[in-house]
């Protein structure tokens, strides 16, 4: 089943307090070499039947409405995204 995924981010001027603690925690646990992180939130919308331009039209418009909160966040990414469980669901060793 096609799905579109939808990725939303804190605006850059938002303070990120998961974030700010996840990348303190890197070091402790032997991941180095991070000096920020951002979190953010993905949800995948599951279509019935094709994707089609009014489809992703609909998705975009409850990214910017319902999804995400447009006063501290963006949407970042709206993309079609095939399910992995369907693309391997033929191949057999």
């Amino acid at each position: 089943m096609p799905r579109i995924v939808v990725e939303v981010m804190p605006k850059p001027e938002i303070l990120d307090p998961q974030g700010k603690a996840i990348a303190s925690a890197l070091p402790h646990l032997g991941f180095r070499g991070f000096s920020a992180v951002r979190q953010g939130k993905r949800f995948e919308l599951s279509v019935d039947g094709e994707i089609t331009d009014a489809v992703l039209a609909q998705a975009r418009e409850a990214a910017a409405e319902m999804l995400s909160n447009p006063v501290i966040e963006d949407v970042v990414d709206v993309r079609v995204e095939d399910d992995p469980a369907e693309a391997g669901a033929g191949d057999e060793g």
